[in-house]
């Protein structure tokens, strides 16, 4: 019997395979347990559409990123917190910060998980912030932190 898996199976396949199985296995437990569905031509034809439109959706979504990594690679943000005795902030220059400058600063909004900070900004001055966009796109905003 040939099972289309709807789910990865441990020591069978990962989602999206087509399996040869035996009939009991594949009636009773996959087709059964829901991680997989008898592989029919009209269920084969149904899974290769539903993958065009996943990969349709995909290209989209790159293509949006990749436009937000070129706005971010031009913009630069200026963020003013208050000063202490020494010349150093109070506290540190927090994602969230960062990520409102941007959108009030540039109408870019983006989630502030994306900011790959390493280390906390405690200084004034200009500093290059890293974002992981996902799908493997990068971008490098420009932040300068002045005092008040």
């Amino acid at each position: 019997m040939k099972v289309l898996l709807i789910k990865d199976v441990k020591s069978l396949g990962k989602k999206g395979e087509v399996k040869e199985v035996k009939d009991g296995y594949g009636k009773n437990f996959l087709i059964g347990k829901g991680f997989a569905r008898h592989a029919t031509a009209e269920i084969l034809a149904l899974h290769a559409q539903d993958e065009i439109i996943v990969a349709q959706n995909l290209e989209k979504e790159v293509n949006i990123l990749k436009e937000i990594a070129k706005d971010l690679d031009k913009a630069e943000i200026i963020i003013t917190k208050k000063l202490g005795q020494n010349g150093h902030l109070f506290g540190s220059v927090t994602k969230d910060e960062i990520a409102h400058a941007l959108k009030e600063q540039h109408g870019i909004e983006i989630d502030k998980k994306h900011i790959n900070e390493k280390h906390a900004i405690k200084t004034i001055g200009e500093h290059d912030l890293d974002f992981k966009l996902g799908h493997g796109l990068h971008a490098v905003l420009h932040v300068d932190v002045q005092g008040e």
